[in-house]
């Protein structure tokens, strides 16, 4: 008996120093979880008025959400691995597997808008930026239009022949301009008066092939950080249940 219960305490204290490491890396993956997801939300969120969507702002927002409470679980973890309390175990558990399912519904919803995101350009990138350009309360459209042809070197939705739908550019308001000024290779004002190739960006396939790309590419990390942390979430609560039952044994 006295065996047996030496074996069960040199393996509670091997599982203890093994979920404590994992802890460790577990808050680094959390950071970097929240990372991505404020990245995407601060230096991305350009284009997402662009989007007739909120999948692509959803799947962000999830992954702040699970960053954040995958580094207070992660420090959650520590101390009851350390107490050997087996109700902040409970809670540790219970917080994994919240942080698993929150981590595949944004993988899911990433992967998900990657197979439609096509259909969903096609359908709206021209008329949010014909109909919504330069007109009253939509401030952050003209921007991230004007953002996207300069960074992309790219004009209109298709093509430059786009903006003849404007109704911007039919209102008269243009000043005489057949395209944005940002449409320009060399961005003066008033140089979208002159949509000749060697002034403007004449590119094949025009903006939309350039942004479904960009977010796809985008996606394709979400997706990944998303399903990767998850996967190895499974160790943690493995780890968990061990040391649970360890615990539990010791105790009778």
């Amino acid at each position: 008996m006295g065996e047996f219960n030496e074996k069960a305490a040199c393996g509670t204290v091997c599982l203890k120093y093994l979920l404590f490491t994992y802890n460790c890396c577990f808050w680094l993956a959390g950071l970097a979880v929240m990372a991505v997801g404020i990245w995407t939300l601060a230096l991305k969120s350009d284009y997402i008025s662009l989007l007739a969507s909120g999948t692509y702002l959803a799947t962000a927002y999830i992954l702040v959400v699970a960053g954040a409470v995958v580094m207070v679980t992660g420090v959650l973890g520590c101390c009851a691995t350390f107490k050997e309390r087996r109700n902040l175990l409970r809670l540790y558990f219970i917080l994994l597997l919240i942080i698993f399912l929150l981590e595949i519904i944004a993988g899911v919803l990433a992967y998900a808008y990657y197979q439609q995101l096509n259909t969903e350009l096609k359908e709206n990138l021209k008329d949010t930026m014909t109909k919504r350009y330069h007109q009253p309360g939509h401030e952050a459209v003209t921007n991230a239009v004007d953002r996207l042809q300069q960074e992309f070197h790219c004009c209109g939705s298709n093509s430059s022949q786009d903006w003849r739908d404007s109704e911007w550019i039919r209102s008269g308001e243009a000043g005489g301009r057949v395209v944005p000024d940002s449409c320009c290779k060399t961005v003066v004002a008033g140089c979208g008066r002159r949509d000749h190739a060697s002034n403007i960006y004449k590119v094949e396939g025009g903006c939309i092939t350039k942004l479904e790309t960009f977010i796809q590419e985008h996606l394709r990390v979400i997706g990944a950080v998303g399903v990767g942390i998850a996967c190895v979430q499974v160790f943690g609560m493995i780890f968990t249940c061990c040391l649970y039952r360890s615990l539990k044994l010791e105790h009778y």
